[in-house]
């Protein structure tokens, strides 16, 4: 069973078209698939559409987008220090500062770049995916895959909490216009409301920065949600479909990325 949402061109209208998808579902459908042409495109708070969410978000005392999209990608990290910098300076400075415990820190890029193995070597993820990726020996172009699921932390009996996104697949695709970076991800769980924008955000500056380290063009995004559920944030139904409907009118207005057709 799964429940496919037509492409669309953005992550603001993917949310908004994924929303309606899983409301109309009764709020909760499995097997939900996204794909967005353009992750980048109005991926910031100057979209009305994603800062109508994060205002949301705020107001009821949970994660704003930006906050969510920097578990996946801190972008603002990378355009100060660079790469591989960046890298050392989060393990050092940002990770000690989110409380991290032995089981889950609440950033999914420190898995992408401090994966421990049962030999006890800490492997760098997305290092080794640009380093294969930009190498022209490696004629393999669909071997670039990211864990984020670790079964030594992350299988227990506890419903809530831990990681929501498994796994992901870089494909590199060839296009008359160049070779072009495509992401697909797997969510185990994804709140769609308190989570989903910030997610499609952050893995857009996630696809951006691959790219751009390995020379490639930007790719489309598809994200399988194994699991989706409207959650409610501190918010009733009712709110959640104002918000809705506010983007909706953002968007009829003028003031927000359209729809494909």
């Amino acid at each position: 069973m799964y429940l496919p949402v037509p492409p669309q061109p953005d992550c603001a209208t993917a949310w908004r078209e994924a929303m309606r998808a899983v409301i109309h579902h009764r709020s909760e459908a499995h097997n939900v698939i996204l794909d967005i042409a353009d992750p980048l495109a109005g991926a910031t708070l100057a979209n009305p559409v994603v800062a109508a969410v994060d205002a949301f978000l705020e107001a009821k005392g949970v994660k704003p987008v930006e906050t969510v999209a920097n578990t996946i990608f801190p972008a603002a990290l990378y355009r100060r220090y660079g790469a591989p910098a960046f890298y050392d300076r989060f393990m050092k400075r940002v990770l000690p500062a989110a409380g991290r415990d032995d089981r889950w820190s609440g950033y999914y890029f420190e898995r992408m770049i401090n994966m421990p193995t049962p030999g006890g070597k800490v492997i760098n993820q997305l290092d080794d995916i640009i380093d294969r990726i930009a190498d022209p020996a490696v004629k393999a172009r669909n071997k670039f895959e990211l864990t984020l699921f670790d079964p030594a932390r992350d299988t227990s009996r506890s419903p809530y909490g831990g990681q929501c996104l498994s796994h992901g697949s870089f494909k590199v695709r060839k296009t008359p216009s160049g070779d072009r970076l495509d992401l697909t991800v797997m969510y185990r769980n994804h709140y769609y409301v308190e989570k989903l924008l910030g997610n499609l955000i952050g893995l857009g500056r996630l696809m951006a920065f691959v790219a751009g380290e390995a020379k490639l063009g930007i790719g489309s995004l598809t994200v399988v949600s194994t699991h989706a559920i409207i959650d409610q944030p501190r918010a009733s139904r009712a709110e959640i479909k104002a918000l809705l409907v506010a983007c909706d009118g953002l968007v009829a207005n003028g003031d927000g990325l359209q729809p494909v057709k």
